[in-house]
């Protein structure tokens, strides 16, 4: 498997292609220090795009919602994204070659992990599902 930094990176080029594919623009702010992967030129606005990479297994896409700052290998902090910070969290699926848009406001103020369904759950469970296919456009 590839280094961490390696896979945000195909993360990064492969939601930045998907949004230009669909007629926007994109831009990358410079440096590391800031709290989102790239910017959405939507018209005259822009939307700050949080990039996160994932592997499913073909029936769920496991989206984080946070960030782990790390030294010597060691969780330093856990950065949780929200409306204050990001616009969107897109998460490009490796296994699907996909990617999906999930707006902040379904952040709350700091959730962990989002749960996308590719494949409806196995119990029936239809209340409280996110349905992968809903979040498929920005």
């Amino acid at each position: 498997m590839a280094p961490l930094k390696t896979l945000g990176d195909l993360a990064e080029m492969a939601v930045a292609s998907d949004l230009m594919q669909r007629g926007y623009k994109v831009a990358f702010p410079y440096g590391e220090d800031w709290d989102y992967d790239l910017i959405l030129c939507r018209g005259r606005t822009l939307e700050r795009v949080q990039v996160k990479y994932t592997r499913s297994d073909g029936h769920a896409v496991q989206v984080r919602c946070r960030s782990h700052s790390l030294t010597n290998g060691r969780v330093r902090a856990t950065k949780r994204y929200t409306a204050d910070t990001v616009d969107w969290i897109a998460v490009y699926d490796a296994h699907t070659k996909r990617c999906f848009y999930v707006p902040a406001t379904e952040l709350a103020d700091g959730r962990s992990v989002l749960t996308l369904r590719l494949t409806p759950a196995r119990n029936g469970q239809r209340k409280l599902v996110r349905n992968a296919a809903e979040y498929a456009t920005i």
